[in-house]
């Protein structure tokens, strides 16, 4: 992460409806963080993702996050712009299972 002192913009609140928003931390929640902004959100919050963890991180955290948490549109555009070449293919409820919540 590239700014440690980040805080989430209110613009972020309706994509993350389903968490209590005063706690998430970009910083411990990134994953729930760049899944929800780059599944729902638009060009202004996609910004904020490159800008906070930077388009290395964003890429590597995509190639190894299975295919099955983004919207297949999504992952189409994803690939074009960042230059993915390979998604990781992997049961997503072992993946959750793995991951902590926040909830």
């Amino acid at each position: 992460m590239k700014n440690k002192k980040t805080k989430l913009p209110e613009s972020f609140r309706p994509l993350l409806w389903s968490y209590k928003f005063s706690e998430i931390n970009p910083k411990e929640h990134k994953r729930v963080i760049i899944v929800n902004v780059l599944n729902y959100g638009d060009l202004k919050q996609w910004r904020w993702l490159i800008k906070t963890y930077g388009r290395k991180e964003i890429k590597e955290f995509i190639e190894s996050t299975p295919a099955s948490e983004f919207r297949k549109p999504v992952l189409i555009l994803l690939s074009l712009l960042l230059g993915i070449k390979k998604l990781k293919y992997a049961s997503r409820s072992d993946y959750i299972r793995a991951k902590k919540s926040i909830q």
